[in-house]
């Protein structure tokens, strides 16, 4: 191997005595480049809004959730549950009910995702770093407190620091509906407004009231059912490793999830757009390589006569064709290794500097640059899409020179 790709090499940088073969092998390197910078910058991209999500999510969802995988509710003093909140590796456990509710300010109202949680919630969770207005209360000795997302405040009409509490409506779980008078089919709780916070997502932001889990309890009638556990681990302790533990411990009656996995819609959906920019660039890199079965065809014309003095010198067929496999590999290998080194290095501008804003109205969005993470994982796949497309593209000249001239192969 050594031999071809001496002579390849030797063929790539000397001077050709056509210009033309010159020019187009140049052009075969740059339309790698380019294709490649594309590569590497649009997965970078991806990478960045992939973390800006994840980041956002951070605030208010935890690091781990367990929740029952039949019904809506379990117990939480079970053997296992107790058993696992008492391990080391747990910093913090927040008990959790969730249901939909219909709450009432005045002459508003708005159908609302009702979250009951215990008092240890803001510890568990970091959402006193996304508070905009207030304080975050659950209760005090004489009332009730409630904390909205930013959307719905606003629909509701209602900030921090109200005197006026909220109706907060839930239908009641048992008995029948009394069409004569259906208000009592409702059981009504009151909650002044604490803290309006904002998590940048539609699905928490416009929807979404914290308040105290006993007054949900109090709502649905229940005593100490929850709908999900809540914990946080330890600092160092490995989610992953901590997850696959609670997982064999609870057995397949709770699900186990992490943060990725509570909003495996939201990061599936950037997961298949990236894979399809991936695709679809990957296209463009094809369409680019036909240019090195061009250089190369020209190429094996004229470096006939130095076939045959190979030949004659005791060459095998076998190695001349390597020669110009590994030519054809070296022109996509030099463009795809310079656009490596291009993209990461405007990656890492980009990162540092937000080169390229979101564009005129840059300042209504979460951030004003796009934003970029290198993953050493994408280089190595974008390297080896190219090396192994840039195999296949200078395979077929080869070949078909090869049966032109009788080549054994």
């Amino acid at each position: 191997m050594r031999l071809p790709f001496y002579i390849a090499r030797r063929y790539l940088f000397s001077k050709k005595s056509r210009n033309a073969i010159h020019l187009l092998t140049m052009v075969s390197v740059c339309g790698v480049m380019v294709a490649t910078i594309a590569l590497v910058c649009a997965l970078s991209v991806y990478n960045g809004f992939h973390d800006l999500v994840s980041s956002l999510f951070s605030h208010i969802d935890p690091e781990l959730k367990i929740t029952p995988t039949s019904g809506k509710v379990f117990d939480p003093s079970s053997r296992e549950i107790q058993e696992l909140l008492a391990w080391e590796e747990i910093a913090d456990h927040c008990e959790v009910l969730e249901e939909h509710a219909l709450v009432r300010f005045q002459d508003r109202q708005a159908v609302v995702t009702l979250k009951g949680v215990g008092d240890s919630y803001s510890s568990a969770t970091r959402i006193d770093s996304i508070l905009v207005d207030g304080e975050f209360t659950l209760r005090d000795e004489v009332a009730n407190y409630a904390n909205a997302g930013i959307g719905l405040a606003f629909s509701l009409g209602i900030n921090a620091g109200f005197l006026t509490p909220m109706e907060i409506y839930a239908p009641k779980r048992e008995g029948r509906v009394n069409l004569a008078n259906p208000a009592n089919s409702f059981l009504m709780e009151h909650a002044f407004i604490a803290s309006v916070f904002r998590t940048d997502q539609q699905v928490y932001d416009e929807s979404m009231l914290i308040v105290p889990i006993h007054l949900v309890r109090a709502l649905l009638d229940y005593e100490r059912e929850v709908s999900a556990i809540e914990l946080r681990a330890k600092e160092g302790v490995s989610i992953a490793a901590l997850q696959k533990k609670i997982r064999q411990h609870v057995g397949e009656n709770y699900l186990v999830q992490d943060r990725f996995e509570q909003q495996a819609e939201a990061f599936k959906i950037m997961q298949v757009e990236k894979w399809m920019t991936y695709l679809i660039l990957t296209f463009i890199l094809i369409i680019a390589l036909f240019n090195v079965i061009g250089s190369l065809s020209m190429l094996m014309i004229e470096k006939e006569e130095d076939a045959r003095t190979l030949r004659n010198l005791g060459a095998d067929d076998h190695l001349i064709c390597q020669i110009f496999l590994m030519e054809g590999w070296l022109i996509a290998g030099l463009g795809a290794a310079i656009g490596i080194v291009v993209g990461v290095l405007l990656c890492l501008a980009q990162q540092s500097f937000g080169l390229i804003s979101m564009g005129e109205a840059s300042g209504a969005f979460i951030i004003d640059a796009y934003p970029v993470r290198v993953a050493w994982g994408d280089i190595a796949l974008v390297f080896m899409t190219v090396l192994v497309l840039g195999y296949l593209a200078a395979w077929w000249p080869v070949r078909y020179w090869q049966r032109r001239l009788g080549m054994r192969a």
